[in-house]
């Protein structure tokens, strides 16, 4: 073949498997069986590799994945991705419509729409074709995932107009898949998703884009971004017209007249989400017109023509049969109750979070009694009470042991805690969940070194400590059950790169009592070397903004056990980092802060910032962020129904700050 010939049937192929996609991952009717969508993609794979100048972006052979990145750029939203405003039962949905109706003053309809449990994207196409994918982030700056929403097979890497245009929507893994890629990982030993969303959330925040495109991830677009389409005068238009350039839109939404309708809507899905092959968590409510979305405008975080109606979470009857107890990295003894199983919010539970036992004491849970559970947030099963109507008598009260369940030791009360601790440092089970928490994503990040894998190295008497991690040999390795040759080395590799961390990992995986990973990081970027954190003392370390006199105290006590130290010493020989690699915040950034040194407490209700958000802005400047109100106390920051903070702010005379002020200090 020559290269005239080759161009013209890479084009063909390129063509015809394009729409064979489209076909299959977007309309869901495939015109071709499986075998010859393959044959034609080694043909197009074949001569693409034989002639390379004719690869185009769009080529469905580009959709596997390229190099590994180094980190994900940032992305400035140009129209911010917004967040709903939720409603929660009938009557938010009824004063939503209220609202609606009193700012119109004239007819308008509703746009009602699945709301799928994903991530929120940003798709950018220039003159047709795939440009740029970003996550939503924090609305404003989003990080650009384009290469790994380049392997998402639903997504056309060239629109069927040459259009400029930018289009939102969700990002999210099916069910079936979710099912597939955990059972992969349990039989690798590694940690579990907790649902189909951080499944999808972990696939698109891989560095390594042959990882997501191994997820078979999918998407739904449902709004428009930058570069509105001036011939469209409705929502419900602008989706159809989506589905005309051949982007994938959710086929389950209606136009609704009256709130009537969309209240009957709401309760069909309630009942028919178990049904559907991916995950919902509620139902998008819109103002269909766009010049009726336009009068009735935003609020500085939400679209006031929009509401997220939120599912109530699902609640199960079934029996609890025993209740089961577990010792954790700092010794806290935790009751789990024993269910027969039972399908809770698209999963089998048959296990659930009875908290402590004072709870259980409270709400006087049995074992043997029927009980009503429910997943917290969707995600972690708890049981909410008991059934006491349905007992017959032979339940049984349950009661904490005094001792141990895995080393006999005694159980004590700290600080006047509700948790039960196991205080003996060589309780197994507390090595044993420390070095999973010392692996963890957060610490030192060790990929293949999941909970079961621990586990048999812990009961083979393998390691003992962290640093026994680091001693690990290919022989002892190989034998374990479910590793193979490319397993081992790749988990000695993980292992070996794991020493380049920077400090505030390894302080973290370190599991000092009361010291997270905000704090090691602050410890971290303050004393740069561990040997200057272990020879500080409580005063020293008190001074430091954001640590307190308990994490002072735990951290000199930590690092003067001299097991501790035999630890530390043993780490550095095997050549694990102990400096701090990450960024510093210079001097002369925190003297130009006008809130640098201030302690100050947030109040009431902010609308541009949640509480949280707010707080990590602040303590970036230099400040420091309390709960409570007192002679200490620089600034109060007021939202609206600010309460009795800001009452004993100003009976003290303490400055007190509108969320404008606010505003205006962060933005310079």
């Amino acid at each position: 073949m020559d290269m005239k010939q080759a161009e013209k049937r890479i084009k063909e192929l390129q063509e015809v498997l394009t729409q064979y996609g489209y076909e299959y991952y977007v309309l869901d009717k495939p015109t071709i069986s499986d075998h010859e969508y393959d044959q034609l993609l080694r043909e197009l794979i074949s001569l693409e590799n034989q002639f390379p100048q004719f690869i185009t972006p769009d080529s469905p052979t580009q959709r596997v994945g390229g190099a590994v990145l180094e980190g994900f750029k940032k992305v400035e939203h140009r129209v911010p991705m917004l967040s709903l405003s939720n409603a929660f039962n009938e009557q938010d949905l009824r004063d939503f419509d209220r609202r609606v109706r009193q700012a119109l003053g004239e007819d308008y309809e509703y746009v009602c729409e699945l709301k799928i449990d994903g991530l929120a994207i940003s798709l950018r196409y220039e003159n047709g074709k795939f440009v740029q994918g970003a996550t939503r982030g924090d609305g404003t700056v989003g990080e650009d995932i384009t290469v790994n929403l380049r392997t998402v097979k639903s997504i056309p890497l060239k629109l069927k107009e040459n259009v400029t245009i930018e289009v939102r929507g969700e990002c999210f893994m099916p069910k079936k898949s979710f099912v597939e890629l955990n059972r992969q990982r349990e039989a690798k030993g590694e940690e579990l998703f907790a649902n189909p969303r951080n499944a999808a959330a972990g696939s698109l925040r891989q560095l390594d884009p042959k990882i997501a495109a191994s997820r078979n991830l999918d998407v739904f677009l449902y709004s428009i971004g930058e570069n509105h389409v001036s011939h469209i005068e409705k929502h419900s238009e602008f989706l159809d017209y989506l589905d005309q350039i051949g982007l994938k839109t959710n086929k389950e939404r209606k136009v609704c007249p009256t709130l009537d309708d969309v209240l009957k809507y709401v309760e069909e899905w309630e009942s028919k989400r178990p049904e559907l092959p991916y995950e919902i968590d509620g139902i998008v409510i819109k103002v269909d017109r766009f010049d009726q979305q336009k009068k009735l405008g935003y609020t500085v975080k939400s679209p006031r023509w929009a509401i997220a109606y939120k599912f109530p979470a699902e609640e199960v009857e079934t029996k609890l049969i025993d209740v089961e107890l577990s010792v954790g990295r700092t010794g806290v003894v935790t009751p789990t109750a024993i269910l027969e199983p039972v399908r809770v919010a698209g999963t089998t539970v048959q296990r659930a979070s009875l908290h402590n036992e004072d709870l259980i004491k409270e709400k006087d849970i049995r074992v043997g009694d029927f009980v009503i559970i429910k997943k917290a947030g969707d995600i972690i099963p708890e049981v909410v009470r008991p059934l006491p109507e349905k007992r017959t008598g032979e339940e049984q009260p349950f009661a904490m042991p005094e001792q141990c369940p895995e080393c006999g030791s005694e159980l004590v009360r700290l600080d006047e805690e509700v948790a039960l601790r196991c205080i003996n440092p060589k309780c197994p089970a507390q090595i044993r969940e420390g070095l999973i928490h010392f692996v963890s994503r957060n610490a030192m990040n060790i990929d293949g070194l999941g909970e079961k894998v621990i586990t048999q190295l812990f009961d083979k008497n393998l390691v003992s400590n962290v640093a026994d991690l680091y001693k690990l040999k290919y022989d002892q390795l190989i034998a374990l059950e479910r590793m193979g040759d490319k397993s081992v080395n790749n988990l000695l590799s993980a292992i070996e790169a794991s020493k380049d961390n920077s400090l505030e990992r390894l302080l973290f995986g370190l599991g000092i009592r009361h010291v997270g990973a905000k704090a090691a990081r602050i410890l971290a970027e303050h004393y740069e070397h561990i040997d200057r954190l272990m020879a500080a003392t409580e005063e020293e370390l008190q001074s430091i903004n954001e640590i307190g006199e308990k994490m002072a105290n735990s951290i000199v006590t930590y690092f003067q056990l001299p097991e501790v130290k035999e630890l530390i010493t043993e780490l550095k020989n095997l050549g694990v980092n102990v400096t701090y690699k990450g960024p510093k915040v210079s001097r002369s950034e925190q003297i130009e802060s006008a809130v640098a040194g201030k302690t100050i407490v947030l109040t009431g209700k902010l609308e541009r910032y949640s509480r949280s958000k707010a707080k990590e802005k602040l303590e970036q400047l230099g400040a420091k962020v309390t709960g409570s109100v007192s002679k200490n106390t620089d600034v109060v920051i007021a939202g609206t129904d600010a309460g009795s903070k800001l009452k004993k702010a100003q009976d003290l005379g303490i400055e007190v700050w509108n969320e404008e002020q606010l505003v205006e200090v962060l933005n310079d």
